[in-house]
């Protein structure tokens, strides 16, 4: 049973890339996610995938609308991929809710489907929890399934061995590589103490990934929306001594000439997680 739907009358694609992100897993802040549904917006549906076997809806409920005691809408979780057409190149962007079941089942039809749209390069979104400060311009670091895919100026990493509960997204990823489609990965730094939607993070993403394609992007009401959550995020910062002092310790991390090492940023964030466990209130900034 196939678990994507694509339609029958397919427009001619010009040297497509598939942009892939979903929320959940890796997207820390929906920065990821929120960067792939901007690109969606008001772009053509391509194809979607089978709702029905790749959620469990109780974890995932849909939405329900009721007007005046009426039912009037059910929203569903919806995977799909849209066409956002840019000057000489089609953008197609694989959204939606990370997928409870039939992972695999799920990477093989997108990696079928990409060889069947003539996909040309696969590019991931993603966005992780980090020991940094929301006073530093957002960290982007980059993963690629070849050398010389990445700009020079980006950082592929980390380095060295890193092993971490896999997210859909990397099974795609590595599923469309195997088929020999080069694949890239953006990954945005959020700084983990961040509740809600963080757009710097957002921005980060799209304006890396339109350096990679040689696209501006536009950001809309995205750099407003930065600007009014740091300066939230300064005034509660400034109102509270502990949140102060864990905000300066993560400044002169930042600072350093040399990027922390794995075991120092590892230290920082267990040291703030045993906080939030043994009674002792961290800063939680939204």
């Amino acid at each position: 049973m196939s678990l994507f739907r694509v339609r029958d009358d397919l427009p001619t694609l010009r040297a497509p890339v598939l942009i892939g992100a979903f929320d959940g897993w890796i997207d820390a802040g929906g920065a990821a996610s929120g960067a792939a549904g901007r690109l969606a917006e008001d772009a053509e549906t391509l194809a979607t995938a089978d709702g029905d076997a790749l959620f469990d809806y109780r974890s995932r409920r849909p939405v329900l609308d009721v007007v005046d005691g009426t039912l009037t809408h059910l929203e569903w979780p919806q995977i799909s991929i849209a066409r956002r057409a840019e000057s000489d190149r089609d953008l197609l962007v694989l959204h939606g809710p990370e997928p409870d079941f039939r992972w695999r089942e799920l990477a093989e039809q997108v990696m079928e489907t990409a060889v069947r749209l003539g996909v040309v390069e696969w590019m991931s979104l993603g966005a992780v929890p980090a020991a940094v400060p929301h006073t530093r311009a957002v960290h982007v670091f980059g993963t690629a399934s070849s050398e010389g895919l990445l700009l020079d100026d980006v950082e592929q990493g980390p380095q060295g061995l890193l092993r971490v509960p896999a997210a859909a997204l990397s099974v795609i990823e590595s599923a469309v590589a195997g088929a020999g489609i080069p694949t890239v990965g953006f990954y945005a730094q959020v700084p983990h103490y961040v509740g809600g939607a963080y757009a710097a993070g957002t921005i980060a993403l799209l304006e890396q990934l339109g350096r990679h394609l040689g696209v501006d992007f536009a950001l809309g009401d995205l750099p407003q929306d930065a600007l009014d959550q740091r300066q939230r995020l300064d005034a509660a910062v400034g109102s509270d001594g502990d949140a102060r002092e864990y905000l300066e310790r993560l400044e002169a991390i930042a600072g350093q000439d040399q990027l922390p090492t794995s075991d120092e940023l590892a230290s920082e964030i267990e040291r703030f997680l045993q906080q939030e466990a043994g009674g002792e209130e961290p800063p939680r900034l939204g």
